[in-house]
C-alpha cells in the first residue's frame, strides 16, 4: 500500500505540528511509500521512500495556489498513492474529496476535537473512514468513526536520565489559547499558594495572534495572585526538545476538554510525571488521583494538592501504571492499526 498523506505543515522544529513529522517517518516503515502534501514545509528529515510537496504557503499567501496546487499534485502523483490520509483540516476533503474518489483512491480523515460544523459533516461523507482519539469528539458521533491510539512517540518520549527533576515543579505545555484553561490553571496556582503549599510552576506555549490578549491576562493574572515569584513563561520549544521539559518536573496539569485529548498528556507520562488532566477519557485507564473532576480552580487545585502530597512510594506506582497506559497508545500500534485498515 501506498499512501498519500495531507497536513497543515512538515516541520520537525515547530513547537504544536512537529509531533507530525514523526508520524510521516513511520507511516514510512509500513507503507511502500509515502507522498506528504504540506501547507507549509519547513525543516524536516525523512526516509527516502517519503516525497514533501508544499502547497508553497513559506513563500507566498494565495488560497488560489494552494487549491491549485492541491488538484495538481492530486493528479500529477496519481499512481504513486492508493489511499489518501487527510490529517484534521476536513477542508481539504471537502475540496478534493470528489476527486480522489473519482480517482478510485480510499479517504480518511483524522479529526479530534471537540468543535465541528457543517463542514466537518460534509467531509465525513467522502471518507471511507474518519478517525479520532477521544469519545467525546465532534467526530466520534460518525457510524464510519473509529477510535485510534494517540500516536506516542515512546522511542523519543521516555525518562531522560541526565536531567534532574525538580522537586515540587508543575508544568503546562502546549499552544495558549483560551480552549486550554490556563487562566483556570493559574487560579489553582493561586490557591495553592494561598494554602501554604511550595512549589514552582514552569507555562510552556506560545499564542496565535488571535490569542496575544488572552496571553497577556494571564501574565496578569499571575501578578494578581501574588505568583510572579513562583510562575515563569517560557516560548513553544520544538517536540523533540519536550521530553527534556517533562523530565524536568514533577507535576504535569491539562485542563483541556474531553474532546481535544492533548497527546502531551501521555507524553508528560511516559517521561515520568504525575500528569493530571481534565480528561474523561483516562477514566479506567489510570489512577483516578490523575483525573480532574471539573474544569474550576477549586478542582484543580485539590488534584495538584493531591499530587504534591504523594509519598514517593505511591507516586512511583502511578507513573508505573500510567507509562503501561502510554505504551498501549504508542506511535507503532497507530501505525499499523491504520495500515490494516487501509489495506482491509
Amino acid at each position: 500500500m501506498r499512501l498519500l498523506i495531507i497536513t497543515q505543515k512538515v516541520d520537525q522544529n515547530d513547537p504544536i505540528l512537529g509531533f507530525f513529522h514523526s508520524w510521516i517517518a513511520e507511516f514510512a516503515t509500513v507503507f511502500k511509500s509515502v507522498v506528504a502534501i504540506c501547507l507549509f514545509k519547513g525543516s524536516f528529515d525523512l526516509p527516502d521512500n517519503v516525497a514533501v510537496l508544499s502547497l508553497g504557503k513559506e513563500k507566498w499567501k494565495s488560497k488560489i495556489k494552494y487549491i491549485f496546487l492541491l488538484f495538481y499534485f492530486s493528479v500529477r502523483y496519481f499512481n504513486r498513492y492508493d489511499a489518501v490520509f487527510v490529517h484534521m483540516n476536513e477542508e481539504y476533503v471537502v475540496l478534493a474529496g470528489w476527486l480522489w474518489r473519482v480517482m478510485g483512491k480510499k479517504v480518511y480523515m483524522w479529526r479530534n476535537h471537540h468543535a465541528g460544523n457543517r463542514m466537518t459533516d460534509v467531509a465525513s461523507l467522502f471518507c471511507n473512514n474518519v478517525f479520532c482519539t477521544s469519545k467525546y469528539s465532534y467526530t466520534a458521533k460518525y457510524a464510519k468513526t473509529i477510535r485510534m491510539p494517540l500516536g506516542i512517540n515512546t522511542n523519543v518520549f521516555k525518562r531522560d536520565q541526565t536531567v534532574q527533576r525538580v522537586p515540587r515543579s508543575i508544568l503546562s505545555l502546549g499552544r495558549i489559547a483560551p480552549s486550554r484553561n490556563l487562566d483556570i490553571f493559574i487560579g489553582a496556582l493561586g490557591l495553592l499558594k494561598d494554602a501554604g503549599h511550595m512549589f514552582t510552576a514552569s507555562i510552556y506555549g506560545d499564542a496565535l495572534p488571535k490569542d496575544a490578549a488572552y496571553m497577556e491576562t494571564l501574565k496578569k493574572q499571575v501578578v494578581t495572585h501574588g505568583l510572579a515569584d513562583r510562575v515563569t513563561f517560557h516560548a513553544g520549544i520544538p517536540n523533540t526538545q519536550t521530553p527534556r521539559v517533562y523530565s524536568a518536573h514533577e507535576v504535569f496539569v491539562n485542563v483541556s476538554s474531553n474532546g481535544m485529548y492533548d497527546k502531551t498528556i501521555a507524553e508528560a507520562m511516559a517521561c515520568g510525571c504525575v500528569s493530571l488532566a481534565s480528561n474523561d477519557n483516562l477514566r479506567g485507564q489510570v489512577d483516578d488521583r490523575l483525573i480532574i473532576p471539573e474544569r474550576t480552580s477549586e478542582a484543580v487545585f485539590k488534584s495538584l494538592a493531591g499530587a504534591l502530597s504523594m509519598s514517593d512510594t505511591d507516586k512511583k506506582h502511578s507513573v508505573a501504571e500510567s507509562i503501561v497506559f502510554v505504551e498501549q497508545q504508542s506511535l507503532t500500534r497507530l501505525s499499523d492499526t491504520l495500515y490494516s485498515l487501509i489495506r482491509s
